[in-house]
């Protein structure tokens, strides 16, 4: 895409920018990277996190989990607690649930500025809580992110992206370590079905 600086450019050119970005991270290949957010007087934290998928690991100071596709493993290492949830549970992080969004629900466009592209998904339909908008810098050269911005009914906050890798993720790395947790206290939420 050669497009003069400044331009917004919406609808499909930037739906197909943003499937492009959002496939290289989240699907079949996976991608890892590194993340530091600061929502001001609520959360601030850094970490690493892997994709595939489905499929997800992230580990921070406090945090972690490991979701394999079937089961999510929630670490709490303040509290020195594992959760255990089916992997579809949406109470399996209270934090990340205010962050569900549907792709089909935004209107798309973007712009160039530099070397990176600015694309906004902007949501069509927006709830009193949720996502209002997300945008994200990407690289020209070779669409990896570096930031994205995520607004919310009344705050904006900024994840800052770095040590990004798309493809070869080893299916290991979203096995749960039961053996770094031994003397942490485990509850299991999962549903039983009646067999």
């Amino acid at each position: 895409m050669c497009h003069p600086a400044g331009k917004e450019y919406n609808g499909e050119e930037a739906k197909e920018l943003f499937d492009k970005v959002f496939t290289m991270v989240f699907g079949p290949e996976g991608s890892s990277l590194s993340y530091s957010v600061n929502i001001v007087g609520l959360y601030k934290t850094q970490g690493d996190v892997v994709y595939k998928d489905k499929k997800i690991s992230y580990e921070e100071k406090r945090f972690a989990a490991w979701e394999d596709g079937k089961v999510a493993y929630m670490v709490d290492k303040e509290k020195k607690k594992v959760d255990i949830h089916d992997f579809n549970d949406d109470k399996k992080d209270k934090y990340l649930s205010m962050f569900k969004y549907d792709l089909n629900n935004f209107a798309y466009s973007y712009k160039v500025k530099g070397e990176y592209y600015e694309l906004t998904a902007k949501v069509k339909n927006s709830k009193f809580f949720g996502i209002r908008s997300v945008t994200a810098m990407v690289l020209r050269s070779n669409l990896h992110p570096v930031s994205l911005s995520i607004k919310l009914a009344f705050i904006t906050t900024t994840v800052q992206i770095s040590n990004f890798h798309s493809g070869n993720i080893n299916e290991n790395v979203f096995t749960f370590p039961k053996h770094r947790f031994t003397d942490y206290q485990y509850i299991d939420h999962r549903v039983r079905s009646a067999n």
